[in-house]
């Protein structure tokens, strides 16, 4: 077979399951994270930026030491490989908090997820911030750095 046909037939087939994903309704949802789940609440970066302006709770679901290297401005560390010790620390702010925005490493972190569902499970409404921290970086927004 020559290679244009192969490569059309490749062309083709990708097209064509494109659409059938896109319009048959049991395909996969490629325009959302592919970590959320019913009840999650995502947010773009720009959003973020606006509730961080307003006093929004920013908490970093990636492992303390990320964290420590850098984070959007006054985030606190809630790790979610270290959540139930962590949470036990910042219980009091979080309840005092009706604006809490989660975020991790960005697209494959599927941990600011986590974190936010299992702080509405503790009736604590957290959002999360769509591809976390990379896409907050991307539009120049300011990082704080280790003190």
């Amino acid at each position: 077979m020559k290679p244009w046909r192969i490569a059309l037939i490749l062309a083709l087939s990708g097209l064509l399951g494109g659409l059938w994903n896109g319009l048959s309704g049991r395909g996969i949802a490629v325009t959302r994270s592919v970590f959320a789940a019913a009840g999650d609440e995502i947010i773009s970066a720009e959003a973020a930026r606006q509730r961080l302006d307003d006093g929004a709770l920013f908490l970093d679901a990636r492992p303390r030491a990320f964290w420590e290297m850098n984070r959007i401005p006054g985030a606190l560390s809630l790790p979610e490989d270290e959540f139930e010790s962590a949470f036990a620390e910042l219980e009091p702010e979080l309840r005092r908090r009706f604006d809490v925005v989660v975020y991790c490493s960005g697209y494959g972190c599927e941990a600011s997820h986590l974190v936010a569902r299992r702080l509405r499970e503790r009736g604590i409404p957290a959002v999360v911030l769509d591809e976390g921290l990379p896409a907050w970086e991307d539009l120049g927004y300011p990082l704080e750095e280790h003190s």
